[in-house]
């Protein structure tokens, strides 16, 4: 099948390799992009993608608890520039959006375009159409989480990149001060670490066995290339060893403590005592696997790919 130049442009972004390679690799899995990125694994070409690939899309992730009524949410708004997302009009509406979630748990975009915020005439969806009109550019209510409990968030600015992060927790007290200040390190370490999981448990299967198998077949590969090539035990330990050190990137509990990696998260959470328990987490991205058109670089590649 014929290969699109912006099918090769994503999966150089999303694995950082060549395009000769990415290219190669959709042709050999029918332009599946996932299925590519598992090929270029195999054959060592590729790093694990990043779920997020490039950040591109402008916008703003915003945070905000109601410590009095134990609800928070996280949402993330897009925008064509970096402009009309610093006008009032915009952040105007992404914080009657985050307010409106506060007070209304929606299951989704689609049910919260339907609700009319509080002190309004008109719902969500028909305020979005005017402010399309008036700020002149497409926006995106792209996703939002709502949770309860005992939270904490934080938003990051900086770089160009946004990042919102909130966390559930259960503690003795979590008006604590040593609790408080324990969530505040925690929030800084999802937003810099990125985490998927809170513990091993919480990794499905599935997620496991696929990249078990990356690995499995990985260090086959090496080891055919290899001058040396290592018995089959040897090289079941070293796909052990990539699992633990994968589980160490996606779990929270078991990644090295930023402040000190001398410890991991859990054993930090431990040396502060009170109890505490991660519950759950969410952390946002800005843009995270959103790509802006780029004409230019489609043309450059055009032609590899005819």
């Amino acid at each position: 099948m014929a290969i699109s130049a912006q099918a090769v442009k994503q999966l150089k972004e999303l694995t950082n390799c060549g395009m000769m390679d990415c290219k190669r690799a959709l042709e050999e899995t029918n332009g599946d992009v996932d299925a590519a990125i598992k090929n270029l694994r195999e054959k060592g070409l590729a790093k694990a993608a990043k779920k997020s690939g490039r950040i591109a899309a402008e916008g703003l992730v915003y945070t905000k608890v109601d410590e009095a009524k134990k609800v928070g949410v996280v949402v993330e708004i897009n925008v064509e520039t970096d402009f009309a997302a610093k006008t009032d009009r915009f952040i105007e509406f992404v914080e009657l959006v985050a307010n409106t979630i506060l007070e209304n748990d929606v299951a989704d975009v689609e049910a919260l375009k339907a609700v009319v915020p509080a002190g309004q005439t008109e719902n969500i969806g028909d305020i979005l159409t005017e402010r399309i009109a008036t700020i002149g550019e497409n926006i995106q209510i792209r996703r939002f989480k709502r949770m309860t409990g005992d939270l904490f968030a934080y938003t990051h600015n900086g770089g160009g990149s946004i990042i919102g992060s909130m966390i559930k927790i259960e503690a003795d007290d979590a008006n604590d001060d040593a609790v408080k200040a324990c969530a505040k390190d925690l929030l800084l370490q999802i937003t810099a670490s990125a985490p998927q999981f809170v513990a091993q448990a919480d990794v499905p299967a599935s997620v496991i066995e696929a990249e078990k198998e990356v690995q499995l077949k990985l260090v086959q590969n090496e080891n055919e290339q290899s001058a040396k090539p290592k018995p089959q035990n040897v090289l079941e330990k070293i796909v052990d060893g990539r699992m633990r050190k994968f589980a160490e990137e996606i779990c929270l509990l078991d990644q090295p403590y930023v402040k000190d990696p001398n410890m991991t998260v859990a054993k930090f959470i431990a040396s502060v005592g009170k109890n505490i328990k991660v519950v759950e987490f969410v952390r946002f991205e800005k843009g995270e696997g959103i790509q802006k058109k780029e004409d230019d670089f489609a043309a450059e590649v055009a032609s590899m790919v005819k």
